[in-house]
């Protein structure tokens, strides 16, 4: 996941543990040391939890943070000395984002989990297609799995919704806010009565950007799709009517706006931003339990909104050089293909997780709700989103143009600049950044 997050990652080096229980046997491996690069440690804490790591295996989490690029300079440092390096001190397992995993897809320091590691179709079979797509090279092979699936929605405090609806049930909030006209509409009905419809410009911008109809390179040309200029007008609307404010998504601000007298109606995100990020900002007290009372925890609710989409996921890619194939295999079967472990996970720690059975039964499950989302079972929400996830648009550029029009788009929302110089802005640092396109 996962992208992500500045406020939740730690900068931990060489961390060496054993596994838990709640598992089987593993296979013989080669090596003794396996190394995983990751940005933050949302796997670890799962392969903790659901994997039984193989008596005399050293496991060693190098993990960098992601921002500025730096879990990606880390990494590619280290694959590119991977020929050289010492067997103990080889990546075996790197993680990667969506926003950039074709540059790793699509290069030889990944392998064919089917042809190299030996997973089959079968085991692959229940993921949702568009995770198999994305790790998918251009000769079509499958370069990495997936624990999760990442649908995602409009994130709303039931608290607020009965204030301004008049419900907080989920179909009507749903019904409410089916639309951008009917979600601008909310929003000014939300300013009167003294709340913000988000706390962030660009708490939806992965809405507009996860629903383009062109990526954002074409033939070398970096291409503003409507659905972008969508969001550029509807941000500067909101600004300037007071529906939100000018935090960026991260800030310690925004999430403030989620505490207990905290004014903002809706945040956007899946599973893991609301259980991994927006969760803990909205509890009184941080070592308190994880319940009703503390805080916010529990006021809030989730929906499709206005239009599906999906943000993040990680995924698992096999490093080339690797000397712990069969150990890999083992845990890539464990931690992305068994159904019993990816229903614990849903059930435990709630990810919507990338098993179209598993899901389906979960949905379908009445005693199945988040605590979080008051009882709500949030994959029944979301399980339209996620079987109609379609990725034709994405590009190896995706991470660094679609922060840098955020990070560009500030300075005219906020009055700084216009926006044709708020777009100049955006173009130079695309093209410093790749010289190989265009405008």
């Amino acid at each position: 996941m996962k992208k992500l997050l500045s406020m939740v990652l730690v900068a931990l080096l060489a961390l060496s543990f054993a596994g838990c229980n709640k598992k089987e046997d593993s296979k013989p491996v080669q090596g003794k040391v396996l190394n995983i690069y990751a940005w933050n440690t949302e796997f670890q804490d799962r392969f903790n939890e659901y994997y039984e790591v193989p008596e005399g295996i050293t496991v060693n989490w190098i993990i960098n943070p992601s921002d500025d690029g730096v879990y990606q300079n880390k990494l590619d440092e280290a694959l590119l000395a991977q020929e050289k390096a010492a067997t103990d001190d080889k990546v075996d397992i790197f993680l990667i984002e969506a926003d950039y995993a074709l540059k790793y897809v699509n290069s030889d320091y990944t392998v064919d989990v089917m042809g190299n590691i030996g997973l089959t179709d079968d085991d692959v079979k229940d993921m949702y297609q568009y995770t198999k797509d994305i790790c998918t090279d251009s000769d079509g092979k499958l370069k990495g799995v997936s624990w999760q699936a990442c649908p995602a929605g409009l994130i709303y405090r039931r608290s607020i919704a009965k204030d301004v609806l008049g419900t907080d049930d989920p179909d009507a909030v749903q019904k409410a806010l089916s639309t951008w006209e009917k979600y601008d509409a909310v929003a000014a009905d939300a300013k009167a009565k003294g709340y913000y419809m988000t706390s962030s410009f660009v708490a939806d911008y992965r809405v507009f950007s996860n629903n383009v109809s062109s990526p954002w390179v074409v033939d070398g040309k970096i291409v503003i799709d409507p659905a972008i200029e969508q969001w550029i007008e509807q941000a500067k609307n909101h600004i300037d009517n007071g529906y939100t404010l000018s935090h960026d998504i991260w800030d310690t601000a925004s999430f403030a706006e989620a505490k207990k007298d905290g004014k903002a109606m809706c945040y956007f995100g899946p599973g893991w931003f609301f259980d991994f990020c927006l969760m803990p900002a909205t509890l009184e007290n941080a070592d308190g339990d994880k319940a009703v009372g503390n805080g916010s925890y529990g006021d809030w609710g989730v929906v499709k909104g206005p239009q599906g989409y999906f943000w993040g996921g990680t995924w698992i890619c096999a490093a080339a050089g690797t000397d712990n194939q069969d150990l890999i295999k083992d845990i890539m079967l464990k931690m992305t293909c068994d159904k019993d472990t990816l229903v614990d996970i849903t059930e435990e720690m709630g990810d919507f997780t990338n098993n179209v059975a598993a899901m389906t039964e979960i949905a379908n499950d009445s005693s199945y709700g988040h605590p979080f989302l008051g009882g709500q079972n949030h994959i029944s929400q979301l399980l339209d989103s996620a079987q109609s996830i379609s990725l034709k648009n994405i590009s190896e550029y995706d991470q660094l143009l679609n922060e840098g029009m955020q990070d560009a788009m500030k300075d005219y929302m906020t009055g700084n600049v216009n926006k044709a110089t708020a777009l100049d802005n955006f173009y130079k640092a695309a093209i410093e950044a790749y010289p190989n396109l265009t405008k």
